[in-house]
């Protein structure tokens, strides 16, 4: 009998404490107190373009960060947070090379300027250049691993957004 009181109580303290936190989200280490967020599209500054990197790379930290946050996305100028940018470089240099004209390894950088904006908390607005690369055999065209290379650096930066939007590293 004790001992069904006593699970009876310590269900229902955790549930109190459970729906305690209504306003508060944490998800992945991020405490998110907002409701809404507007995030623009990437506009493609880079000297090199690639067509559909601006649609990519926005959509990457779209899905990340919705999916991570319980945010609901708007295109008001009044969210509680607004992601914007663009893409800074599109790159691709050699990494490794045999002998002294031979490529071994290419390799492919993107930067992406992003602006946050916090409404409920000015103090975590910040500015701030991205940048992530992935290797290629320079045997390779980029053509046939450019796909790849993206979805990979894509989601390096959108993660590296998330977490210093959210997660405060």
């Amino acid at each position: 009998m004790k001992v069904r009181i006593l699970t009876t109580l310590f269900l229902l303290t955790v549930m109190l404490l459970g729906m305690a936190g209504c306003r508060v989200y944490s998800f992945s280490g991020a405490t998110i107190e907002g409701k809404n967020i507007n995030i623009h599209q990437l506009e493609n500054k880079a000297r090199n373009i690639v067509p559909s990197l601006s649609a990519t790379l926005t959509d990457k930290i779209r899905r990340r960060i919705l999916s991570q946050t319980g945010l609901s996305p708007v295109t008001s100028d009044e969210a509680d947070y607004d992601i914007s940018g663009h893409i800074t470089t599109y790159e691709v240099t050699v990494t490794g090379a045999q002998g002294v004209q031979v490529a071994t390894k290419n390799r492919l950088t993107i930067a992406v300027q992003v602006n946050f904006k916090n409404r409920l908390n000015e103090k975590a607005d910040f500015s701030q250049t991205f940048t992530r690369f992935s290797d290629f055999n320079a045997s390779q065209m980029l053509q046939s691993v450019e796909a790849a290379l993206i979805e990979d650096i894509g989601n390096q930066l959108a993660d590296d957004i998330f977490n210093k939007a959210f997660v405060n590293w």
